[in-house]
């Protein structure tokens, strides 16, 4: 395979994102990836699981950022404030990588398999929200529902973001989150 080069888990996923792009992902195999990231197949696997997985790097770091948000938020703040916080630094990432994220919503849009496993993940921050919440003394029902009431919302600006690419993702989050306190009649401040 040549020499050794940087970075090869992010070559991984641009060349795996390209090639999706390009052929669908169905059509698109692990050595046509590895290929044109120029590594070997074992490597790919070193680095994921599957081929789905390529798409959803760093969502555990993600998850650890948002609750290390929740947990240093202010004691004073309410439980969706301080749920909101911790979706506003996830928006915050996401917007930071922005072209990468919006490619793979499309995909994700377009692939039943990879939706099963978005909504894997969205299932995952809502537990850690709820997890957070906890730790902070929030009794554990108001904990489920602002964590899945939050996480439903963000997916929300994360699709509309899909739409509206001008728009900022932080900007769309709050947006849709002030919907939700409106629809649920309260500040949640």
């Amino acid at each position: 395979m040549g020499r050794w080069k940087p970075d090869t888990s992010g070559r991984l996923e641009r060349a795996a994102v390209e090639l999706y792009l390009e052929n669908g992902f169905a059509q698109t195999t692990v050595p046509q990836i590895t290929e044109r990231a120029g590594v070997t197949t074992r490597t790919f696997f070193r680095h994921f699981v599957d081929k789905r997985d390529v798409l959803f790097t760093g969502h555990d770091e993600l998850r650890e950022r948002v609750a290390k948000t929740i947990a240093a938020a202010p004691p004073a703040w309410s439980a969706a404030r301080t749920a909101a916080s911790g979706l506003n630094i996830a928006a915050a990432a996401l917007q930071l990588r922005q072209d990468e994220a919006k490619d793979r919503r499309r995909l994700i849009t377009l692939t039943p398999e990879l939706r099963e496993r978005e909504l894997i993940m969205f299932a995952a921050v809502a537990d850690t929200i709820a997890e957070a919440l906890s730790a902070r003394g929030v009794e554990e029902r108001t904990a489920r529902v602002t964590a899945e009431a939050m996480v439903a919302a963000f997916r929300v600006a994360f699709e509309l973001w899909g739409d509206q690419p001008e728009r900022e993702l932080p900007q769309l989050v709050d947006e849709v989150l002030d919907s939700l306190r409106e629809t649920l009649g309260g500040s949640g401040n």
